[in-house]
């Protein structure tokens, strides 16, 4: 019984990190979604179109729901393709927030802010060296939507598929039953994600540093045997299995945001996780793609797949050019841990400040 204390009291913990994770997004829906619906407005300049996709994702810390969201806006013929691809692209960059807020649990220590930083950001700067590559390419050639038409082609006659997030399944009715009670007690929408928000950041915390505790105690030792022998041997086993877990949990913010407290403890190197990171970025888009085989609408089809092309794409280009992204968030990482207030204000300026304001000077 004692060795299985340590098991049970992580997955308890676990649970909790799941929970908190769910709650934020469902905090970040009532502060803003129907303002990010009409936030992802009609528009021909593909900047805009990537900095509204970045923006509203990080309000939401979904890129599952933007692009479903885009994706119905496709099928209701508010959107075409060519403007709904940069917002795709851009919802990648806006959903690795969470996991970079994860890193922020390792503040009070030194090295692990640096490591767990540095692993986080990684997926940020896969995602920015591809969009800076691609946006271009596709707002001239359109590489990225005609090879998605043609897979929709294919595809035609399979629509009305279905899944539900067996991880969503588990957490949600808590969220669900938070929300209702806050609900009952507050008449303000605004103050209960509010307070939503402030709750499953505290968890969040408490969640983390106990995750944490565990992995340096009885743990460890097995974490270790299990990462380094099983989870992350190799680059295809990793990009694989980001693929899959995300797929099933339709989450790469749960998905990349679980292996943070790895790289904070040293239990995971950030070469061995970063082929993990760029497989959860494929596996995210199968929600969006299920829901747009439910539209019927071929468009919205096409727009889904054009996210799974544009990450396979990147996959493809930069999982060989890996030194490029892994030694940007290593020097941000370093300079992180020497001027801690680098990791707040790079999350403010990069998620927020910086494409609200293009938003309106473009």
């Amino acid at each position: 019984m004692k060795k299985l204390l340590p098991v049970l009291k992580f997955l308890a913990v676990l649970y909790i990190f799941f929970l908190c994770i769910e709650m934020m997004g469902g905090a970040f829906k009532l502060f803003g979604k129907s303002w990010a619906h009409d936030l992802l407005t009609v528009t021909d300049n593909p900047l805009v179109g990537l900095l509204i996709g970045v923006l509203a994702t990080s309000l939401m810390q979904s890129s599952s729901s933007t692009t479903s969201i885009v994706v119905g806006m496709v099928a209701a013929g508010s959107l075409s393709i060519p403007q709904a691809v940069p917002m795709v692209m851009g919802a990648n960059i806006g959903t690795t927030i969470t996991n970079t807020l994860v890193s922020l649990g390792h503040m009070g220590r030194k090295k692990e802010l640096e490591l767990s930083f540095s692993g986080a950001t990684v997926h940020d700067f896969f995602n920015l060296c591809a969009v800076i590559l691609f946006l271009p390419l596709e707002a001239f050639f359109h590489p990225i939507e005609r090879i998605a038409t043609f897979i929709s082609s294919l595809l035609i006659g399979f629509e009305g598929a279905s899944f539900k997030s067996p991880l969503k399944a588990i957490v949600k009715p808590v969220v669900a039953m938070i929300k209702d009670a806050g609900s009952g007690l507050l008449e303000s929408k605004s103050l209960l994600a509010g307070l939503m928000l402030a709750l499953s950041l505290l968890l969040l915390l408490f969640a983390l540093s106990r995750m944490v505790k565990i992995m340096r105690g009885a743990l460890a030792r097995r974490m270790e045997v299990l990462v380094d022998h099983y989870l992350f041997t190799g680059t295809a086993r990793a990009l694989l299995i980001g693929v899959a877990l995300t797929a099933i949990v339709q989450s790469s913010s749960v998905t990349t945001s679980l292996v943070v407290p790895l790289l904070g403890v040293g239990i995971v190197r950030i070469e061995a996780v970063f082929p993990y990171m760029v497989g959860a970025n494929i596996g995210t888009t199968v929600t969006a793609i299920l829901a747009s085989l439910v539209t019927g609408n071929p468009a919205a089809l096409t727009v889904a797949l054009c996210h799974l092309v544009f990450n396979i794409l990147a996959a493809a280009v930069f999982l060989p050019l890996k030194r490029i992204p892994i030694t940007l968030a290593k020097l941000l990482g370093a300079a992180t841990a020497e001027r801690r207030w680098i990791a707040v204000a790079y999350v403010l300026l990069v998620f927020f400040v910086f494409p609200a304001i293009l938003v309106f000077v473009f």
